[in-house]
């Protein structure tokens, strides 16, 4: 998948995606956070707006986008990447997960593996910013931060092969 970026002086950055079959998907963000999404549906034809969003909208629809509200694939673990060497990671828990029964503040996660444990989800919600007494249960997800290293660190103590 192949992605330009381009600087739009006094405007904000423009990316345009290339989605398949000739077409472009084109995303210009304000400076302001307002984003404007337009399809270019071959190269030499114009570009259709499709919408504007503001930031907060935009932010929304990006985290529906990515598979945070839901996952139509079945997957045990996704990335995404936050900046330049930090990752935001979901990780299903499994049944036979070591870290099933223990408290976020037991697992002890940040000191074992470097990662912090931003969000819980289960049962169809998110748990944002669990408290330390919350208790890891078997088809949670976890959503984590940290680098590379914390992460695979994690995932390790999250398989039981650490």
């Amino acid at each position: 998948m192949d992605v330009t970026e381009s600087d739009l002086p006094g405007v904000g950055k423009k990316h345009e995606v290339d989605i398949g079959g000739g077409q472009q998907l084109v995303i210009v963000t304000h400076n302001t956070g307002t984003r404007e999404l337009y399809l270019k549906a071959s190269d030499d034809a114009d570009s259709e707006k499709l919408v504007e969003l503001s930031d907060r909208m935009a932010r929304l629809v990006g985290t529906i986008l990515e598979g945070a509200y839901f996952q139509p694939v079945q997957s045990d673990h996704v990335e995404t990447m936050l900046a330049e060497g930090t990752l935001l990671e979901w990780f299903a828990v499994d049944p036979d997960s070591p870290l099933v029964g223990e408290t976020v503040a037991s697992a002890d996660v940040g000191q074992r593996t470097g990662v912090t444990v931003v969000a819980i989800q289960r049962d169809g919600e998110v748990i944002p910013g669990p408290m330390p007494e919350r208790t890891i249960e078997a088809g949670d997800t976890l959503v984590v931060v940290g680098n590379r290293e914390s992460c695979d660190a994690f995932e390790h103590l999250l398989s039981g092969d650490e």
